[in-house]
């Protein structure tokens, strides 16, 4: 290199080290011994590590429906978390199963873990999980979300990615033993705000029941408090009752029905066919479990949306069908796959193939489950409808911080994590039975399946 050059190249690197040094003089900088002495920042020190340190199942009924929630203690003191675990039919067996399965596999396990224990608990048992475990699983993994809102200082719905809606807009259901009665029972909904209503005609299987006496019944078949169902007489009422609730109520109004899986796949596919020219909002669950290819042959023969899911125990039951785009809404039960991690899984699957949620909210769902599908509901964009919950005085002295309606609209208790409390002496109070009541019968005794 030329002297020149070289002399020319040490001016300037001086010059720019004289520039820097003088820059950090004149803005107040620091020496490197002074700068690694600066305390950091508040969030850049992270947060301690919290085990599990036990796992329970607190088993309730204040409104007659059994409730399990799991109940999830940390190392750090006044730490837990709530999940529910509710499997109405057989709670009993849910209740045994955290409380003798759970511990020896979560306890120990840092809280903020959260998809490596689901997935831990998800294969410990070597077979895939049915409702049961599934719905231990998800007690313990809401449980966990709950932990991790709180640890953040923020409400569940802030760590699935904010708010893309202000409230979660419902459905409520309206029934009565005639289309009159249902039309009725239609527009005082409505009154309340509702925009959206499910509309049954003496229930799931009522038509046709009222004030008739079933062959089986008279031949001494099937059990005492079996319900009966009379499928044509059901079919020809269905039609009927949306032309009188269209009529009396408006087309303003979103009208939804729930099939069941109650018929058979080729009378369900000619039921939406009829109801079609009332624009249902989604008819739900035209198919059971078993006969889920008919969805091709329905989507061919009509154009009203259809809502499926609630009886799926596994995650991987929704990919085919929203690959194959047969069903509009993820009418997903959160207990029965598992909780919040894997409905978050479903719920942004189903944005890729324009498929929207629609979380099955029944009674027999406790607190801590509903504010879960709200919290869900407040985050995911393909949001589409939330089933509508009220609760009573009971429920309410056992369970704090419920979700609230209003105007047709159900919000969070904005707290940390999923902002809902349990009062375990209020809660022991109603305890839970083993009795389920759901068989359903044709006329000559044969079960109907759901």
């Amino acid at each position: 290199m030329h002297k020149l050059d070289q002399s020319r190249r040490e001016t300037l690197k001086m010059l720019g080290l004289g520039s820097s040094a003088g820059l950090l003089g004149l803005f107040g900088g620091a020496s490197r011994a002074e700068a690694r002495e600066q305390p950091k920042p508040g969030y850049a020190n992270g947060m301690p590590t919290v085990k599990i340190k036990s796992v329970k199942a607190i088993a309730t009924a204040p409104q007659g429906s059994n409730l399990i929630v799991v109940k999830v203690e940390t190392t750090e003191p006044g730490l837990y978390g709530l999940g529910c675990a509710t499997f109405t039919q057989r709670a009993v067996a849910v209740v045994t199963a955290i409380n003798s399965y759970l511990p020896d596999l979560v306890v120990g396990k840092d809280v903020d873990n959260i998809e490596d224990i689901w997935q831990s608990v998800y294969v410990s048992s070597y077979w895939r999980n049915g409702p049961v475990l599934n719905n231990a699983l998800s007690g313990l993994d809401q449980a966990l979300w709950d932990i991790k809102g709180k640890r953040a200082k923020m409400p569940v719905y802030q760590l699935l990615g904010g708010k893309v809606r202000f409230a979660i807009p419902c459905y409520t259901h309206a029934s009565g033993r005639t289309p009159e009665e249902v039309a009725d029972s239609a527009q005082s909904i409505m009154d309340r705000g509702f925009k959206y209503v499910r509309i049954q005609q003496g229930g799931y299987g009522g038509v046709g029941s009222i004030n008739q006496q079933p062959d089986y019944k008279a031949a001494g078949f099937g059990g005492e408090t079996d319900n009966y169902m009379n499928e044509r007489q059901y079919l020809k009422a269905v039609p009927k009752m949306f032309d009188v609730v269209r009529k009396r109520c408006g087309e303003e109004v979103e009208l939804l029905h729930d099939i069941h899986e109650r018929v058979q796949p080729m009378d369900a596919i000619n039921l939406i066919k009829q109801v079609e020219q009332y624009q249902p909002f989604f008819i739900e669950d035209p198919f059971s479990p078993e006969n889920m290819k008919w969805f091709a042959q329905l989507r061919q023969s009509t154009t009203v949306p259809i809502a499926m899911g609630e009886l799926f125990n596994n995650i991987n039951e929704f990919k085919e069908p929203m690959i194959n785009q047969w069903f509009d809404y993820i009418r997903i039960h959160v207990s029965q796959i598992g909780g919040i991690t894997p409905a978050m899984k479903v719920a942004r699957l189903g944005e890729w193939f324009n498929v929207r949620t629609a979380w099955h909210g029944p009674g027999d769902v406790s607190p801590v489950g509903h504010a879960a599908h709200a919290h869900i509901d407040l985050a995911v964009w393909n949001f589409g409808i939330q089933e509508a919950v009220s609760f009573s005085d009971k429920m309410k002295e056992v369970f704090s911080g419920c979700p609230t309606m209003n105007k047709g609209y159900m919000s969070v208790n904005e707290v940390p994590g999923l902002g809902v409390d349990i009062n375990e002496k209020e809660a022991a109070k109603y305890p839970i039975s083993t009795k389920s009541n759901w068989q359903v019968r044709k006329m000559d005794g044969t079960i109907i399946r759901p």
